[in-house]
């Protein structure tokens, strides 16, 4: 179907609900339109996919979407489905019939807009076809993963220059990504051939992302504290191994958090169904390694947060950036500890050669990612603006302090420690530099240990001079030497201090040592979600909202996002051109749920807001007829008649331990509701 609105901006409009475009988004749509290849560096939330979805529903002909992960394949095509979108996917979740009939679909042109993952494209039947089809355009998304230099780096994503080349016509190419150096950015141009693109960079910062990094001595209790605050918020925690994640997720759901599990030990079934539970908010936490999350379009993800540091700043960046996506306040916390510095360090003294590269491009790759856990450690432990260090690692200009992060919150005094680093300096000299952070530490604190006696450090000069100085200053200090290049850690396997030329200086006294010492550490300051004007509407929406999720079998936020319905709260239409008004509602959504939002909105304001005539004839303040419990009942489907799937969903979730109330939120029933079939069924008494 080729859109009849012809103008970009109807296209917007009628099809995604808004009015205009964000930063960078226009440029690149009209780099596409006008047949030049593009490349758009944007961050997570920032709207890529518009970026290529109008130019497609505006061209004649087909266009492939190349994306690696059959998640975002499968929420992308259902949510370009409800905006009235012909689109589909083809990937190995499909079974031999169902691929043989989507690509004689798509041989027929009924597809505007078709995902494929890079390996399909060497697929003999997926070549013949495109050989035959009118391809006018082909997207990459998470281009970053073509380079060797990026986090994600596939094989497969090699193959999509030649593929392109065997067209018999080539289409125009537009390459996005979230995460690249100008280093990756530069591989991205060479390996897919780009012939002159438009580069567009909009910037990394997201600035409704609140960074944070703790030091906690607990992290168990820590995240219990963190999770407590944000009771029924749904949110991802990272792990760095397959083992950490069971014994988290265990610890969660022992405690009552509604928590599941993702990671490649998994079996496939598994991962799916834990996936779509978090999705579907049928679980408020999901604990995953980095397996998890690459593509998956949740937007209501309210905050990230890192048990254990990831080895780099871009898989940080990416990993965090999955909060907050639909531009809502939300927490990226990390929870830091030196112990997982040395995790980092085995992964990658354990990285498998890529058989593929001559071997000083395996050790090159090896240097990098060590310079890479280098910046990931300095970020932790740093005392300066979080959001100014990382823009700048990504190569954005960030002026003074955000104000939005952990250290920007907390109180901070300048000293003097220029005699405490000549201490460690001299230490690390006086022991031969090859000693690590734990070795040093304990030298300097006079600790009794039969490894430090055994090689005789405790007859060395250094040996005690820093007793009454607590271990963790000193590391502290150390990380801050380290953080202003004065020492560096050298070698993985067996990682030693050793004092640079920059380090020299300071033993000599003829430069100060200046750190930031914190006066007073704050507790996190937690953000609340932008507030809609009305919380109580904003929670009647929500249930009608859910009751069409289940109804469709997609997530909620697929019908309408929380950012869309809390903007219905502020404006309140009235009418299809009101609604219409609101960001995110295109035409075909108002004619999908324009008339039942539009009567809930109605009946909410004239019985809330209703004045009632007394005997003076002078109208009483507005009263408030507990419209929400009626409304949640008459629109959530509460006394609607039970389905035999829901009621077998209903069976495992009350097996696998949710509550009633969680019980309640999936289903759009009142609890009372729930209590009723949960007797009837003989589940409860």
């Amino acid at each position: 179907m080729l859109c009849e609105q012809r103008d970009k901006f109807d296209v917007l409009k009628a099809y995604f609900g808004y009015d205009s475009f964000r930063t960078g988004q226009e440029e690149l749509v009209d780099g596409l339109l006008s047949g030049r290849d593009v490349v758009g560096i944007m961050p997570t939330g920032a709207g890529k996919s518009m970026c290529y979805q109008v130019p497609a529903l505006m061209k004649v002909g087909i266009t492939l979407v190349i994306s690696p992960l059959i998640s975002l394949m499968k929420d992308q095509v259902s949510a370009l489905i409800q905006q009235g979108v012909r689109a589909a996917y083809l990937n190995q979740s499909l079974n031999a019939a169902q691929y043989r009939k989507a690509l004689s679909n798509a041989s027929q042109g009924m597809y505007k807009i078709i995902y494929v993952a890079p390996e399909r494209l060497e697929s003999q039947s997926f070549i013949a076809f495109a050989q035959r089809a009118d391809i006018s355009m082909i997207a990459v998304d998470e281009a970053h993963c073509v380079s060797q230099w990026g986090q994600d780096f596939r094989k497969s994503y090699l193959n999509i220059s030649r593929f392109i080349s065997g067209l018999p016509r080539r289409p125009v190419v537009g390459a996005f990504t979230a995460t690249a150096t100008n280093e990756v950015r530069e591989d991205i141009i060479r390996l897919l051939q780009l012939q002159n693109p438009l580069v567009v960079t909009t910037g990394f910062d997201r600035p409704n992302l609140f960074f944070s990094v703790l030091r906690p001595k607990n992290k168990p209790a820590e995240l219990m504290k963190l999770l407590k605050e944000r009771k029924g918020k749904p949110g991802i925690i990272y792990c760095s191994t397959r083992k950490k994640v069971e014994e988290v997720c265990e610890m969660l759901n022992s405690s009552g958090v509604s928590a599941t599990r993702y990671h490649a030990g998994l079996p496939q079934e598994e991962r799916v169904k834990n996936q779509d539970d978090f999705v579907f908010d049928r679980r408020q936490v999901m604990v995953a390694t980095n397996a998890f999350g690459m593509g998956i379009d949740k937007s209501d993800v309210r905050f990230v947060i890192h048990y254990n540091m990831p080895k780099n700043l871009e898989s940080y960046y990416q990993e965090a950036g999955r909060a907050g996506r639909d531009g809502e306040n939300a927490d990226c916390i990390l929870l830091y500890a030196k112990a997982d510095v040395a995790t980092c360090r085995y992964f990658i003294d354990n990285i498998e050669d890529n058989p593929d590269l001559p071997p000083e491009q395996n050790e090159a790759f090896k240097r990098k990612e060590e310079e890479r856990l280098k910046y990931m450690t300095f970020y932790s432990t740093t005392s300066d603006c979080l959001r100014k260090f990382m823009l700048r690692y990504f190569g954005d200009r960030y002026q003074g302090a955000c104000g939005k992060c952990s250290n920007c919150l907390t109180e901070f005094e300048t000293v003097d420690a220029t005699v405490e680093a000549q201490k460690i300096l001299s230490c690390i000299i006086k022991t031969g530099q090859r000693y690590g952070v734990k070795m040093i530490t304990d030298v300097l604190r006079g600790v009794d240990s039969v490894r430090i006696n055994a090689a005789g450090l405790d007859k060395q000069s250094t040996y005690g001079i820093m007793k009454n100085i607590r271990a963790s200053e000193i590391r502290y200090l150390i990380e801050q030497l380290e953080e202003q290049e004065m020492v560096v850690t050298v070698d993985l396997t067996r990682p030693f201090l050793r004092v640079t030329d920059m380090g020299r200086p300071i033993l000599r006294g003829s430069v100060k040592f200046v750190v930031k010492k914190s006066k007073l550490m704050h507790s996190l300051v937690t953000q609340e979600v932008n507030v809609a004007a009305d919380q109580e509407l904003l929670e009647v929406l929500k249930a009608v909202r859910l009751r069409f999720a289940h109804k469709r079998g997609v997530p909620a936020f697929v019908i309408f996002s929380d950012a869309t319905l809390n903007d219905m709260c502020r404006r309140m239409p009235m009418t299809d051109d009101e609604f219409l008004s609101v960001s995110g509602v295109g035409a075909n959504k108002l004619e999908k749920y324009g008339e039942e939002f539009l009567r809930v909105i109605r009946d909410y304001v004239n019985e809330k807001y209703e004045v009632v005539e007394v005997e003076d004839n002078t109208a009483q303040e507005p009263e408030y007829k507990n419209y929400m419990e009626k409304a949640k009942a008459n629109y959530s489907g509460a006394y609607a008649p039970w389905t035999e799937d829901e009621i077998n969903r209903l069976k495992e979730e009350y097996a696998s331990g949710l509550t009633v109330k969680q019980m309640s939120d999936i289903h759009g029933r009142t609890r009372g509701a729930i209590q009723s079939r949960l007797k009837k069924e003989g589940l409860i008494k």
